[in-house]
């Protein structure tokens, strides 16, 4: 039987790992986590409408329900030319056949330990939610989210989880009685952050903000986080009692140091076949990947998982198990998503062609709860997965 090596349990190696072993792969899928986090909902986490356990759950799980093999360890290094990975705990591997589906690693910001994520370490999530709770007991606060950018690649920025978790906090306090005592900021190195979601998008959230009396510090590039503050580069001070901030995304540091092909930010170049550039039987998908298309585009879910699903497609042309012609991702390039305020969501989409936003008060909401619940019983394969979903 044919095998290949899946390095990342994240949404991209999951899925990887599942349509390989469809197409008939002897497959690895090697993870630093024990489970898989589903980022999207996570955003639920820190306002206490959704546990840890239901954004979690186990890859173990995972793995015995589709028949692969799962090692948890981490990668400290990747030589492309002797096809070798170097695993943590398990040392030197010789690998011939490879999907690198790690993600990406995080853009380093002065100050960033006074800052929690809710796109970092799942654990982060956690503390945000004591920290937030911490800051109810007091009674009153001043309260900071932003997102970072990077220059090399804006494909990389992931302000979504932000704007996401800043209506779900809004929203708690709001239910809460308290809202009036919490000044709500948030921040941006660019002008118009959400810019590239399209124009409705960008007007709605405009309105929204006004609406909630929201505050924006938008255009002004970040200097440093203090322990009560953000910092900008004109010494403007952003003062916080919670600073929650998502940086760009930047290429991990083993694969900047390797000799994979890369961009200017460290991600992986691929062609419309998620084929390493010059490495035979080698394929990066997700985040680790260099995108190529749109200035718009976004590294997103939905675009990984075709990604993925088109690598053990493509593999299984090449390696003989079966006809057909080899599928591109640049095709299926587009922004999707539903943008979480607690008590509704906005549906937001974008290709070449349009783009556009519909409202879905209430409905939106539990929409998006649907949707977590169907991503863990179709990986579990207790429900057939719709397509495009």
């Amino acid at each position: 039987m044919k095998s290949v090596v899946i390095l990342g349990g994240g949404i991209a190696g999951v899925e990887a790992a599942i349509y390989y072993r469809k197409e008939g792969f002897d497959v690895e899928l090697i993870s630093e986590r024990s489970y898989v986090f589903i980022y999207p909902i996570a955003i639920w986490i820190p306002v206490k409408t959704a546990r840890f356990e239901d954004v979690a759950f186990s890859l173990d799980k995972i793995a015995a329900r589709h028949g692969f093999k799962l090692t948890v360890d981490s990668v400290s290094a990747i030589n492309a030319r002797e096809k070798t990975i170097t695993l943590k705990d398990r040392g030197l591997r010789n690998i011939d056949h490879l999907v690198i589906a790690m993600g990406a690693a995080k853009m380093k910001h002065d100050g960033l330990e006074h800052t929690l994520s809710i796109c970092g370490a799942p654990e982060q999530s956690i503390l945000l939610k004591e920290k937030i709770d911490a800051l109810i007991t007091k009674g009153s606060g001043k309260i900071a989210f932003g997102f970072g950018g990077n220059p090399n690649d804006p494909s990389a920025v992931r302000g979504g989880p932000g704007f996401e978790l800043f209506f779900n906090l809004h929203h708690r306090l709001t239910k809460l009685g308290i809202r009036d005592n919490y000044e709500m900021t948030f921040f941006a190195p660019m002008a118009e952050p959400g810019a590239r979601m399209g124009k409705k998008a960008l007007s709605l959230l405009k309105t929204l903000f006004k609406k909630n009396r929201f505050n924006s510090r938008y255009g002004k590039k970040i200097a440093r986080f203090e322990e009560s503050a953000v910092v900008f580069e004109d010494e403007s001070i952003l003062e916080s009692d919670l600073t929650m901030f998502i940086p760009a995304g930047d290429a991990h540091s083993f694969i900047k140091a390797s000799d994979l092909p890369q961009n200017a930010t460290g991600f992986i170049k691929i062609n419309d076949f998620c084929e390493i550039e010059g490495i035979e039987g080698w394929y990066a998908i997700g985040d680790a990947s260099a995108l190529e298309g749109p200035d718009w585009k976004a590294k997103q879910g939905h675009i990984a998982e075709v990604m993925a699903r088109n690598a053990a497609h493509n593999s299984a042309i090449v390696y003989g198990l079966k006809s057909g012609e080899l599928k591109g991702y640049k095709e299926h390039l587009n922004i999707l998503c539903v943008m979480d305020m607690g008590n509704g969501a906005g549906f937001i989409y974008r290709n070449a062609k349009k783009a556009f936003l519909i409202p879905m008060p209430i409905i939106g909401h539990w929409m998006k709860i649907g949707w977590g619940w169907y991503y863990k019983l179709s990986k579990l394969g207790y429900i057939p997965r719709i397509p495009g979903v």
